[in-house]
């Protein structure tokens, strides 16, 4: 039998979700153990915790009461010693957070993320609106999310990925001086996207995709990455990566080798269920146009202004000939 801190815990196999089970390892704790999905740090630096978040069952929690169960060792043993790394990083501002180990970035993000699944999950069991697409009963998605936790638990369990890493992030430095918010949140639970802006410092994260996204958008991310971005530079970025994630169309899977009770850690290993698939589907100009109008909603400009050229949408980043725009003049708000 393997020790405890090399055996994986799998809730999905049973849907094992419950205030009396910790997240991280399954075992049984009493409901007052629990840990902020958002770390206590962050909330109190930039002032969210009272902020208000809607759940896909319409239910409105206020950030300080996002919640997982957690116990006592995992939090002690894995949890704080993460957080204490990042909340140093992140003092040092852009470049502290790039200097992290990209795993542990992987690891904090997906901490966060997975919390908002959990929270989700459990709320299905007693929802105030049924969601429409509740997450428990779409079993592709809940196969994703069963990919993604085995590789979250290297929180907790050793764990080598010998090749990859199991997401794309990417860390913007933005000039935000002039945003009237120090905090911007954002997460697709379909995709598996998420975002952070603290101050000056843009984290986009896909979380499981091996890096796929990253090595699509080398060419944009060489020119994006050792600039500082106007922010409305920085929103079609991240509309770009974000449109990314909703074009991947493989789900990676991993694959535990085989164990030996002497060993100190695990290794997993990465296959792509059908590589006979596109990795990405066709992009389209008008369906990238809206998300875009979306993510450029503050300065007022629409979907038809973006698509004035429908074979070159409009961009604040680079200009027809693909040259990177230093000062981006931003175009008048339609009437």
């Amino acid at each position: 039998m393997l020790p405890q801190h090399l055996t994986l815990f799998d809730p999905f196999e049973h849907m094992r979700f419950g205030r009396q089970i910790c997240f991280l390892c399954g075992t049984n704790i009493t409901e007052d153990q629990e840990v902020t999905v958002f770390p206590e740090w962050l909330m109190e630096e930039y002032a969210f915790a009272e902020k208000a978040l809607r759940l896909l069952d319409q239910s409105v929690v206020q950030f300080k009461d996002l919640k997982i169960p957690c116990c006592r060792r995992c939090q002690e043993q894995y949890l704080q010693p993460l957080e204490e790394q990042v909340q140093e990083a992140q003092k040092k501002g852009v470049a502290g957070l790039r200097a992290l180990d990209e795993k542990l970035l992987f690891q904090w993000m997906g901490k966060m993320f997975y919390g908002t699944l959990i929270t989700e999950l459990i709320r299905e069991q007693d929802p105030l609106i049924k969601p429409e697409y509740a997450v428990s009963e779409q079993p592709k998605m809940l196969l994703k999310f069963q990919a993604f936790f085995k590789v979250l638990q290297s929180l907790r369990v050793p764990m080598v990925f010998p090749d990859f890493i199991p997401s794309s992030i990417f860390v913007v430095d933005v000039d935000a001086s002039a945003e009237p918010e120090r905090f911007e949140y954002r997460d697709e639970l379909s995709t598996m996207m998420f975002s952070l802006r603290m101050d000056n410092t843009l984290i986009i994260c896909c979380l499981l995709d091996n890096g796929m996204i990253k090595q699509a958008m080398r060419r944009v991310w060489t020119e994006v990455e050792p600039r500082q971005l106007q922010p409305i530079q920085a929103a079609e970025f991240s509309a770009r990566v974000f449109y990314a994630g909703y074009l991947l169309n493989v789900i990676p899977d991993y694959l535990l080798r085989t164990v030996k009770p002497q060993d100190e850690y695990v290794v997993m290993d990465s296959l792509i269920d059908d590589v006979t698939n596109v990795i990405f589907n066709p992009w389209q100009n008008s369906s990238y146009a809206k998300l875009l109008s979306m993510a450029w909603a503050n300065w007022g400009i629409s979907q038809e202004q973006i698509l004035q050229n429908p074979q070159e949408p409009l961009s604040m980043l680079f200009t027809p000939q693909g040259e990177f725009i230093e000062f981006p003049q931003i175009p008048e708000q339609e009437k």
